[in-house]
């Protein structure tokens, strides 16, 4: 663990974060969590916690980490995609070496009728973007 923790830390949640400030500075030296915020990622708003009056650090850290979650997530999705393309690649290699006639049986519907529709979906996308230029 490193030597100082952050002053905030954020537990994440299906759309957002609850915003907790950190304290050590008591006389027990526990980690103690104030919650002092909820956010929301999708509409960017940001919710005082009870009564409280967030301050300009408060908002500032916490539109930070917004962005940086952004990014992140992002990132993630884009790298989902790229494991998708292996994926199906390992598939194909799966169906040509390996796949058995009852292993086919229970999976080429699903397989055809999802890279169908993945099909029809990336080529009216691409010729969307091809008639915009």
């Amino acid at each position: 663990m490193a030597d100082k923790l952050p002053e905030y830390y954020f537990r994440v949640r299906e759309n957002g974060a609850f915003v907790f400030r950190l304290d050590t500075e008591n006389r027990q030296r526990r980690i103690e969590m104030d919650q002092i915020a909820v956010l929301n990622m999708r509409n960017g708003e940001i919710k005082a916690q009870g009564d409280r009056t967030l301050s300009e650090a408060d908002i500032e850290a916490i539109k930070d980490w917004m962005v940086a979650r952004a990014d992140t997530l992002a990132h993630r999705e884009i790298d989902d995609i790229f494991r998708a393309v292996d994926y199906l690649n390992t598939t194909t290699h799966w169906v040509q070496s390996r796949a058995t006639d009852a292993q086919l049986d229970a999976v080429t519907d699903q397989l055809l009728l999802a890279m169908h529709d993945l099909r029809s979906t990336l080529v009216r996308k691409k010729a969307d973007r091809l008639t915009k230029s």
